[in-house]
């Protein structure tokens, strides 16, 4: 492992070194007064930021509007068409402005190489700390007195009235604090009676370690076991805080923000200032892709990825979020924080709980099982086998409709007597949310136009639910819980059931960031544009182990998707006794 930290050490090295001549070329081009007109300009292009070209769009979509506008007969000088108008522009220029000034990318840091076993690279709010690795009990006399425990005797301790897990070589009890967890009961529940190494690592700050672990500190692991693999996944985190890659370059969401308020303001112009159908079509379309870029951002707060400060972006993401969005902040993190710890469980991953309606895998419906998520059973009747026996053919339909299924879960969340932070705020930023959709959808001139609006807007942020199933719903689903031995470790789990989405780095906007789910599974606080750097770290050492890394292209991944889908779906119409209901549909009745 110290020879792969040496490795991940130069290549940092080499990355800061390339930074530096980019900045040399910059200056050799300034002072350039002759050359090929051609020549310049490709030497220009390396120094506008990759995003420069995402003002294409926002020029041809001006110039549809002015086309739209005359050939619809819309009076440009109109209070309202005017004022959408200027915002429309206003965001154009300020992201040609930022695109334009920010010629160069933050050049990363070069920390201090650690050659002290008892430090370890940690970050607080973005920024890389080098730290204590163990946390000092309260007291001096408590390091004499810390028991021994096997990894078998926390083991036994995974239920809510008594819950052990192990940290870093340290055994901690979360009984009496289960109930207390930011994040919710479940992700610690789920983790019962586990190594939380990395986990942990990977979901809380360096002041968690100092100011909360020692109130629960128990004992020590005597048979604590390093696995060769995890190691050097864990040297790749820490070379990834070395180099300062979790601070977060604001610079990035201010042209992100620019490129949304764009975005906005163009789906409210093409909606309300021009009269032809189509150009309502094209407002709402455009408002479809509005929603879809800002989920990035929602999901990018929702990980305290942004500011890193957990109270700063949920709350963000439970006003400014939930009132553009519609989606509560406070269940999707519930969800979703489940969803990473237990990663294609099918009892307690909810991503693929989607009975009566969807079966990802043979698995959820080969016997009965107990959602830990829903807390219900969940079976195969018949109902459930005409619908998962048909779920490739209903895929697409459902995805374009699937919003609407979030904004009832949201509700649920809001409505109920389960933990959340900032319940109050969201069902304003909600309800804020459902007024100006609808207000929006019904300043239309017929109710055909309406009903139009709203199914193509949401229709076309379907996208985001395809890019989101697609990284997982192929990979490999298992029973119970993961975490029992270097074959389903974290990294290991998070990378056999997570597919990446091989993309060229001119689309990365497209995807968001879901095209590196992998990376962003194995470092889920690892700010979004840094993901890339990440990938060049994880995909060699994945090799080197023989470890499948599974980076398909946007369609081979709906391929394999639908596949997987239509695997189940015969293998739920084979299961069991017909329905009259399908046998009827079937012709075999």
């Amino acid at each position: 492992s110290e020879a792969a930290a040496l490795a991940l050490r130069q290549s940092g090295g080499s990355k800061k070194e390339h930074c530096g001549n980019s900045k040399q070329g910059t200056a050799q081009l300034g002072s350039s007064r002759t050359g090929d007109v051609g020549e310049v300009c490709m030497r220009l292009l390396p120094i506008a930021s990759q995003r420069l070209w995402l003002l294409l769009p926002c020029v041809l979509v001006c110039l549809a509007e002015t086309a739209l506008a005359r050939s619809a007969g819309a009076d440009s000088d109109s209070g309202k068409a005017g004022g959408i108008r200027w915002g429309v522009m206003s965001a154009s220029a300020a992201l040609l402005a930022q695109m334009l000034l920010d010629r160069q990318s933050r050049c990363e840091q070069d920390g201090a190489a650690n050659t002290d076993e008892a430090l370890t690279w940690r970050e607080d709010e973005g920024l890389s700390k080098l730290v204590p690795l163990h946390p000092s009990p309260r007291s001096a006399e408590g390091q004499s007195k810390l028991a021994s425990y096997t990894m078998a005797q926390v083991a036994a301790r995974n239920t809510s009235s008594e819950l052990w897990v192990a940290i870093d070589g340290y055994v901690y009890d979360l009984t009496r604090f289960v109930l207390k967890h930011p994040g919710g009961a479940l992700p610690i529940m789920n983790m019962a009676g586990k190594d939380c190494t990395d986990v942990f690592a990977n979901y809380h700050p360096a002041r968690v370690y100092k100011t909360m672990l020692p109130a629960y500190l128990i004992g020590q692991v005597s048979d604590y076991q390093l696995y060769p693999h995890v190691a050097e996944f864990r040297a790749i985190r820490q070379e990834l805080l070395r180099r300062g890659l979790f601070e977060t370059d604001l610079r990035f969401y201010a042209k992100l923000g620019a490129f949304l308020a764009f975005l906005f303001c163009t789906a409210l112009w093409l909606t309300l200032s021009c009269s032809s159908t189509v150009a309502h079509a094209a407002g709402a379309a455009v408002m479809g892709i509005f929603w879809q870029q800002l989920a990035g951002v929602g999901h990018d707060l929702g990980h305290s990825g942004v500011s890193h400060r957990f109270k700063l972006d949920h709350l963000v993401g439970s006003t400014v979020g939930n009132a553009l969005m519609g989606i509560s902040t406070g269940w999707w993190k519930q969800n979703h924080n489940t969803h990473h710890v237990v990663c294609n469980s099918v009892e307690n991953d909810p991503d693929i709980q989607h009975m009566p309606i969807l079966a990802v895998s043979n698995r959820v419906f080969e016997r009965p099982y107990w959602s830990s998520y829903y807390s219900k059973w969940v079976q195969l009747d018949a109902a459930s086998k005409f619908l998962v026996g048909h779920q490739h053919i209903l895929f697409y339909p459902l995805m374009m409709v699937a919003r609407f299924n979030l904004y009832a879960q949201s509700w649920i969340m809001v409505l109920s007597k389960q933990q959340m932070h900032y319940r109050k705020t969201e069902a304003a930023a909600l309800t804020l949310y459902a007024a100006w959709v609808l207000a929006l959808a019904l300043s239309l001139p017929t109710w055909g136009q309406t009903a139009m609006w709203l199914l193509v807007s949401h229709a076309t942020a379907g996208l985001l639910h395809v890019q989101i199933v697609i990284s997982h719903w192929a990979m490999e689903t298992y029973h119970g819980h993961a975490y029992n031995d270097e074959t389903d470790e974290w990294f290991i789990t998070q990378l056999k059931t997570t597919m990446n989405v091989a993309t060229p780095p001119l689309l990365d906007w497209v995807h968001i960031g879901l095209q590196f789910q992998i990376e962003h599974h194995l470092f889920p606080r690892l700010p979004r544009h840094n993901l890339r750097k990440a990938r060049e770290l994880v995909r060699p050492l994945c090799a080197k182990h023989g470890i499948h890394y599974h980076e398909p292209s946007f369609w081979q991944a709906n391929v394999e998707t639908l596949r997987a889908l239509r695997s189940a779906a015969f293998a739920a119409r084979e299961s069991g006794a017909r329905s009259m209901l399908w046998e009827a549909m079937n012709a075999l009745g």
